[in-house]
C-alpha cells in the first residue's frame, strides 16, 4: 500500500514562521543592545566618578549620555534618511564621533598599566552596542520599507471595470513606481503626463525620477495594450471606440508627451 505523501508548507506557514523569526531576532538584538548600552554606560560613570566627578554622584551617572546618545541619535537619523532615499552625511558624522568617543574613553577608563585584555573587555560594550543598534535599524527599516510596499500595492491597485472588446487589466503591477502610475490611467481618464506621474510619485513616498516614471509607464503599456486603447495618448487624442493593435514603436513614440 503505497505510504500518504504529506503535503508541503503552505505560503501561510512560510509567512507565520518568517514572522516569527522576525519577532525572535528583533527580541535578541534588543536584549544585546540594552545590555551592551548598559555596561558601556556604567563603565564611563564609573571613569567620570574617578575623575573630575567624584563628589557629584548624580552628574558623574548623566555624563556618559553625552556620549553615548550621539550614537543613538545618528543611527535613527540614518535610518530617517535612509527611508527618504538620501544620504545624511550629519547623521553618519554624529554617529561616528559618539562611536569613537566612547570606545576610547572606555578604553582611556581602565588605566595605562592595564593588560591588553583589560583593552579588550573595556571596548567590546561601546562596540557590540553600535553593531546591535546599527542592526536594529536595518531590521525597523526592512519591516518599514516591506510594510510600505505593501500599503501602496493595496491602496493604489486599479479598479477599472472591463468593458466590452477590451482585455482584462486587473494585472499587478511589477514594482511600487508602477503600482503608483497605473492607476493615474483610470483617475484621470487619459494617459498621464510626467509631470502628474512624479507628483503621483512624491506623493507616494518615492523619489520623483522623470526617467524613472516614463519607463515605468512604457513598461506597463507595453504590457497592458488596452491603456492606449481605452486611454488614449495623452496629447489631446480621445480613446478610440474601435479597439485597435498597438505596435510597441507606437508605445515608444508617445514616450515623451
Amino acid at each position: 500500500m503505497p505510504r500518504p505523501v504529506s503535503p508541503g508548507p503552505t505560503r501561510l506557514d512560510r509567512d507565520d514562521a518568517r514572522l516569527y523569526l522576525a519577532v525572535a531576532a528583533a527580541a535578541v538584538t534588543v536584549v544585546l543592545t540594552g545590555t551592551a548600552f548598559w555596561l558601556s554606560y556604567q563603565h564611563l560613570a564609573e571613569v567620570a566618578a574617578s575623575h573630575s566627578l567624584q563628589r557629584a554622584e548624580v552628574r558623574a551617572w548623566a555624563w556618559p549620555a553625552t556620549i553615548d546618545l550621539f550614537i543613538i541619535v545618528g543611527e535613527l537619523l540614518i535610518l530617517r534618511a535612509s527611508l527618504m532615499g538620501r544620504l545624511d552625511g550629519w547623521a553618519i558624522g554624529l554617529t561616528i564621533v559618539g562611536s569613537v568617543a566612547s570606545v576610547m574613553l572606555n578604553v582611556a577608563g581602565v588605566g595605562a598599566d592595564a593588560s591588553v585584555l583589560d583593552y579588550v573587555v573595556a571596548a567590546t560594550p561601546p562596540t557590540a552596542a553600535l553593531l546591535a543598534f546599527g542592526a536594529l535599524m536595518r531590521q525597523l527599516h526592512e519591516h518599514l520599507t516591506s510594510t510600505d510596499v505593501r500599503a501602496t500595492q493595496a491602496d493604489l491597485a486599479p479598479h477599472v471595470a472591463p468593458t466590452s472588446g477590451d482585455v482584462e487589466d486587473d494585472v499587478e503591477p511589477a514594482n511600487p513606481i508602477e503600482a503608483v502610475i497605473r492607476p493615474l490611467y483610470g483617475r484621470l481618464g487619459r494617459r498621464p503626463s510626467t509631470a502628474q506621474m512624479t507628483a503621483a510619485m512624491s506623493a507616494a513616498g518615492l523619489r520623483p525620477v522623470a526617467s524613472t516614471a516614463r519607463d515605468a509607464r512604457r513598461r506597463l503599456e507595453k504590457r497592458e495594450p488596452q491603456l492606449l486603447r481605452r486611454y488614449g495618448n495623452g496629447i489631446g487624442h480621445a480613446p478610440s471606440a474601435t479597439p485597435t493593435a498597438i505596435s510597441p514603436s507606437a508605445v515608444a513614440s508617445l514616450d515623451r508627451p
